[in-house]
């Protein structure tokens, strides 16, 4: 199954917030290291500093960081993920928002404003076979 999974990073940094800290939670909780995240600077409406940050896992590697990541969730956030899928998937991926500053306070809560957006991705050609293959999936930590 990991050969074809994908996993993709998205998080907006604002400037009054710090990256070292975004990648030490990173590194702390799911082995991952600033060096695998592309940085872009930008500017927001009022011209005030933005750094996206991007990071984008094949393979082994995808399926090592969501086995870390399924291992910090509770039973009930994993039955959310589970019971959310239809809704949360588009074009066989599937996205989930988590809370940045709980992340740096080493706790995973699921958040949809200024979030880290993950998407897991991996192909799935007949469309009733995305909440079979979540599933199987979101199961790999029991």
């Amino acid at each position: 199954m990991d050969e074809k999974l994908e996993v993709t990073i998205d998080i907006i940094v604002h400037a009054t917030e710090d990256i070292s800290k975004i990648f030490q939670a990173f590194e702390e909780t799911f082995g991952l290291n600033g060096e695998e995240f592309s940085i872009k600077y930008t500017t927001g409406h009022y011209d005030n500093p933005i750094t996206i940050l991007n990071a984008k896992l094949v393979k082994k590697r995808a399926m090592k960081f969501i086995e870390k990541f399924l291992k910090c969730l509770s039973k009930e956030q994993l039955d959310q993920m589970t019971d959310e899928i239809e809704e949360r998937t588009v074009d066989s991926r599937y996205h989930i928002r988590m809370d940045k500053q709980e992340l740096i306070n080493g706790k995973i809560v699921f958040k949809e404003k200024n979030s880290i957006r993950l998407k897991i991705h991996t192909p799935i050609y007949n469309k009733k076979e995305i909440v079979k293959t979540f599933r199987k999936i979101f199961e790999i930590v029991n």
